[in-house]
């Protein structure tokens, strides 16, 4: 078995829209497997030897296993951390990934233990190369070229949303979306609009998950939703994954006034997270883009991408963050990532998003 031979499987088990839920699934695993902080694939296995399922382990080495892990035994071996984390880098509550995951372990791990024996590193990130290979660009990285290269996370904030929808029938309400609107709205009463935006906040954000404590290499300790673009962000920069063109991520709790590129009070908590996150790492620099939906007039709409995306640059600045290390650009009604023809699609289509440029 292979992995577009494992994706094929996984879609007929759980419907042909699951496939992309699957690879970036798939992709963070891999990651686990390669992260050394872990114990790589092998601490993987030793914690569910440990959980008291050594006999299943034997069996998932060398392709031996017929029937899919429970989701009691998948608890138990991976732990509530990994879970939550697993769950944040796909996008969704560990609770909906478990049965994908009883799915997926028995038969990926046979897939690379051949023999039974634990591969080595350099042989897993050939594996994982290969994986990566078999996605498409995220549409949001248009705008920079494509290098061949893209972490599978961002995949779902992007083309693969609906599907992911539809395979763990979540309601969306804006969960990954700036909460804006754009220069065509300009005419509606900016009190109504900004309190209507508000509430819509607060489901959207609610959607992101419980808040739990992160602790950053310099010791600083986080407030985050598990969910949320920050808890997504470190993982990514902490990955053994490159810096690339085409890996953006979407900030999930920023409200700006209509029709401007003024941010509201509200937004500051999760500006200070990622203020606090890039002191943590000072060797991070960042990319901002701006987006818009296509309705109304398209120079507005590039302009006020541009404001936006250069604003909370400055905001970052004034956070703490060297100017040096920070870019921003707008890109109006340019790569969209959802359908102008509906309110939903053009709400996922006004975003401010991040890209890592250097780790």
């Amino acid at each position: 078995m292979n992995f577009e031979s494992l994706i094929r499987a996984a879609a007929q088990q759980f419907g042909a829209g699951s496939s992309g839920t699957v690879t970036t699934l798939l992709s963070a695993l891999m990651q686990l497997f390669l992260n050394d902080r872990e114990g790589g694939m092998t601490g993987l296995l030793d914690r569910f030897r440990k959980a008291g399922l050594g006999d299943a382990v034997s069996s998932w080495m060398g392709g031996r296993a017929t029937e899919a892990l429970s989701t009691a035994d998948v608890e138990r071996g991976m732990g509530p951390e990994t879970l939550s984390r697993l769950g944040a880098q796909a996008g969704v509550s560990a609770s909906s990934i478990l049965p994908l995951l009883g799915f997926l372990l028995p038969k990926l791990i046979g897939m690379l233990t051949p023999g039974g024996q634990v591969p080595s590193r350099a042989s897993l990130m050939a594996q994982y190369d290969s994986l990566k290979a078999l996605s498409p660009v995220s549409s949001s990285s248009a705008a920079e070229g494509s290098s061949g290269k893209w972490i599978f996370p961002a995949l779902l904030v992007g083309l693969l949303l609906a599907a992911i929808l539809w395979f763990f029938n979540r309601g969306v309400s804006g969960a990954r979306t700036v909460v804006e609107e754009t220069a065509s709205t300009a005419a509606q009463s900016a009190t109504g609009a900004t309190s209507t935006l508000s509430d819509a906040a607060r489901s959207a954000w609610a959607a992101l998950g419980e808040f739990f404590k992160r602790r950053l290499p310099d010791g600083i300790e986080l407030n985050i939703p598990r969910l949320g673009v920050e808890n997504k962000l470190i993982d990514f920069i902490e990955s053994p994954s490159p810096a690339d063109k085409t890996t953006w991520f979407d900030f999930d709790r920023l409200l700006f006034d209509t029709a401007k590129s003024t941010l509201q009070p509200d937004s500051q908590d999760q500006l200070q997270s990622v203020a606090a996150i890039l002191k943590a790492f000072p060797n991070v620099h960042i990319k901002l883009g701006g987006y818009t939906d296509n309705t109304g007039d398209p120079a507005a709409n590039l302009k006020l991408s541009a404001d936006r995306a250069n604003h909370v640059m400055a905001e970052l600045v004034r956070l703490g963050v060297d100017a040096g290390r920070l870019s921003a650009e707008g890109y109006g009604d340019q790569h969209p990532v959802g359908d102008n023809a509906t309110e939903e699609g053009r709400a996922r289509n006004r975003r401010i998003s991040m890209r890592v440029t250097q780790k």
